[in-house]
């Protein structure tokens, strides 16, 4: 096989061991790419998860920078070298890419690739990726591919593994999603049996005190006292089942790894990229958590649905004990005091009571055709 930095039976072991010590999907395509990429000494490596509509689920690189992949754009789409591994679904080995019939080109931004080896991963008879590395670092003859046939061989046992790990890892994020689909209707079953049925008691007993008003006030007195008290008992059934509503995987996993995981599955339902980075954040208290949490979705939201993003960035940092967590898209913006004006605020406002009941902070800068940034900060424990 090829001698690159880490050949020979020991590397190959330890890239298939970092492949099956994964769960959650994306941290295996970007266990498997890293290792590709190492293991056959290649400038650049990519693979390519397909979705139903001709363009790819997911898109993971190495050997690129985040600042150039945001300047390449927006992920490709099931065409040239790519759709012949994914349709055609055999291996490709070139000298040159760029001299392919099939070649169509590639962003500006995009790094110049000119030897080439990808073939794709399959699981059964369904292909489900497509691995490929360009630009191998060796000597290379006028017109010759850098890539030998036994680096082929060896691509061909990682992306069998890579098939096995990200089978793996989808049934792992199903399960989880079951698991969460079970504990919704459960607690739908919980609402229903203890509040609505205070809630039934409540519209009986303020009926009876209207029919009463009138014909014997004390009576209808002590009526609106029972409607105050069932009032209250359900308000407090309410906050009760609000409580248990704090995401299970909060305390299984923690905030980094819980707005890690939403991220990465809003990504992949998306077209536009949305990306994390958590940095030296401790835990915090966990109203503040479940508070940052819940902003961070009701930005993600407002930044997915209505603003029109090419980019989402969800960063959480260390301040001090605290945290900082910012959602910054590069959508259409709108005028915060025109909103607030208009009264369509309600997703700010929530987003603001979130934040002054966790003990935070909450800001929000935008201007229409310039993005929007939300920003709150926790004070930690």
């Amino acid at each position: 096989m090829s001698h690159g930095p880490r050949s020979g039976l020991a590397a190959v072991s330890s890239a298939l061991l970092a492949m099956s010590r994964h769960l959650e999907v994306r941290d295996v395509l970007k266990t498997i790419v890293a290792s590709a990429r190492e293991l056959l000494d290649a400038q650049y490596a990519a693979l390519g998860v397909p979705d139903d509509h001709g363009g790819f689920a997911q898109f993971v690189v190495d050997g690129v920078s985040e600042e150039q992949w945001k300047a390449i754009g927006p992920l490709p789409r099931q065409h040239g070298i790519l759709a012949a591994m994914l349709h055609e679904a055999r291996a490709e080995r070139l000298a040159d890419v760029r001299q392919d019939p099939r070649f169509e080109g590639w962003p500006s931004a995009h790094p110049d690739l000119v030897d080439f080896l990808g073939l794709p991963i399959r699981d059964g008879d369904e292909v489900i990726g497509a691995l490929f590395l360009a630009n191998k670092n060796c000597p290379k003859p006028e017109g010759s591919c850098g890539f030998t046939a036994d680096d082929e061989e060896l691509l061909g046992i990682l992306a069998q593994h890579a098939a096995i790990a990200l089978t793996n890892a989808r049934l792992y994020e199903r399960s989880r999603e079951l698991t969460i689909a079970e504990e919704r209707s459960r607690l739908a079953h919980e609402l229903h049996d203890a509040v609505s049925q205070k809630l039934f008691s409540l519209r009986l007993t303020a009926q009876a005190a209207a029919r009463l008003v009138d014909r014997d006030p004390s009576r209808a007195k002590g009526e609106l006292q029972q409607v105050a008290a069932l009032a209250a008992e359900a308000a407090d059934e309410l906050r009760a089942a609000v409580v248990e509503l704090r995401p299970a995987a909060l305390d299984e996993d923690g905030l980094v790894a819980t707005l890690r995981t939403q991220v990465q599955v809003l990504d992949r339902a998306h077209s536009a990229r949305v990306t994390f980075a958590g940095r030296g954040v401790k835990a915090l208290p966990p109203s503040q958590e479940e508070a940052v949490l819940r902003v961070a979705q009701e930005a993600l939201h407002n930044a997915l649905r209505h603003s029109g993003a090419d980019h989402v960035d969800v960063t959480l940092d260390r301040r001090g004990s605290g945290a900082v967590l910012r959602v910054t898209d590069d959508g259409s913006g709108f005028d915060p005091q025109a909103v607030r004006r208009a009264g369509r605020h309600l997703g700010l406002v929530s987003m603001r009571d979130r934040a002054s009941g966790a003990g935070g902070t909450l800001t929000v800068e935008s201007a229409p055709g310039k993005g929007t940034t939300i920003e709150m900060e926790v004070p930690g424990g």
